[in-house]
């Protein structure tokens, strides 16, 4: 076993950041004031919001407010939820079909489920063998009844970047009032971020993806553009989302993105090319293993590996044995039985054991050269 753990699997979660500790820490035992309230605590929490819708604003090139309006939830699922849910509910009149593509993250597929089960239909639009969705194909699927369509900026599970932009401007083409979501989970803090030029109504981020605490989210919702709120409350966040909002976890998901966003060139450069080394030494090692995704632009954290004949589950004890920590796919999805509906998608055979691997601006390249020689030497023995 490793001296100390090698992490990753950052694609899960994240360590969070020293400088991040310390802004949740401050709004914890100093702003900790309602933010509702008229009185000096009140309103010095009220300002570490406005804060934080500041900057995480700027990470998604809208500083300034003037394109859309940041609402601070508890995580990436309730954003995707409160985006899908509530355009499709607030536009039902307008028709009842959503569309997405086939490798949506389980928080998107389940509110599409969702909206099944109260009678709207749905068309998920398949990927090509790297996970990338063709924008003619979302258009295809766009209907007169459509009212909502949903495309990922980066897949969680290849680390592919897929043609958000192309997309909205197809479906737009064939249906020009329907309401595009993104999910950028993945994508914040990995590659640059403007809402603008991707031409989303509505997109979605998560803290603990960036260094940034659990249970903090926020949804980037465009001007004009309408949601029905989940529930009911207090009237907070122009009650798009009421309760008393998470300071700590704003404020942390704030500095989180900037800190990401700071040096986001150089940081990618160097993951990227520890995760190229890991790829090349594991495939080189003659297990046929090959890197899914690979054939398509991809963010640098995320390597997919595909290990024909060895089983995901027992390597990835193995691993967890010598002390190096890695997932089979998405942890969201980490209880379902053979190959998550990603890999599916792209056509990986039932019995093609799945690594994902996933870095982050601390992995070290003693990290990675120890993890490739260790995959290689337990994929061995396992076959």
């Amino acid at each position: 076993m490793s001296s100390s753990p090698i992490y990753l699997d950052n694609a899960a979660t994240t360590r969070v950041a020293p400088e991040v500790l310390e802004v949740v820490a401050a709004c914890m035992g100093a702003d900790y004031g309602n933010p509702s309230s008229a009185h000096r605590m009140g309103i010095a929490a009220a300002r570490r919001l406005e804060a934080a819708r500041a900057a995480l604003g700027a990470a998604l090139g809208d500083e300034r407010g003037e394109r859309g309006d940041l609402l601070f939830t508890s995580g990436g699922t309730e954003a995707d939820a409160l985006a899908v849910l509530g355009a499709a509910r607030a536009h039902a009149g307008r028709g009842r079909h959503l569309v997405a593509t086939a490798v949506e993250h389980p928080a998107v597929l389940g509110a599409l489920k969702q909206l099944q089960a109260d009678g709207w239909a749905t068309t998920l639009v398949p990927v090509d063998t790297d996970g990338v969705v063709a924008a003619a194909a979302v258009a295809a699927a766009v209907r007169d009844d459509t009212t909502v369509v949903a495309c990922m900026l980066v897949n969680n599970e290849l680390g592919v970047i897929l043609p958000v932009a192309e997309a909205a401007r197809a479906a737009r083409a064939r249906r020009a009032a329907v309401h595009v979501h993104c999910d950028a989970v993945q994508a914040l803090g990995k590659l640059p971020v403007d809402v603008v030029a991707l031409g989303v109504d509505s997109l979605a981020v998560s803290a603990h993806k960036l260094h940034g605490p659990k249970g903090a989210g926020a949804l980037w919702l465009r001007k004009g553009a309408r949601v029905a709120p989940l529930w009911t409350g207090g009237g907070q966040q122009q009650g798009l989302r009421p309760g008393t909002e998470n300071v700590p976890g704003a404020a942390g998901l704030a500095e989180a993105a900037r800190l990401a966003t700071r040096h986001l060139g150089d940081d990618a450069a160097r993951v990227g090319a520890l995760r190229d080394r890991l790829e090349a030494e594991v495939l080189a090692a003659g297990l046929g293993a090959r890197a899914s995704g690979a054939g398509a632009p991809r963010v640098p954290h995320i390597a997919s590996l595909l290990l024909p004949g060895v089983p995901a589950e027992p390597l990835l004890h193995a691993l967890e044995a010598r002390g190096i920590y890695v997932s089979a796919g998405s942890a969201c999805a980490s209880k379902e039985k053979g190959p998550s509906h990603v890999l599916k998608a792209i056509g990986v055979p039932d019995d093609a054991g799945t690594l994902r691997v996933s870095l982050c601006r601390d992995t070290t390249a003693e990290e990675i050269a120890t993890a490739a020689r260790a995959i290689v030497d337990e994929a061995r023995a396992l076959r």
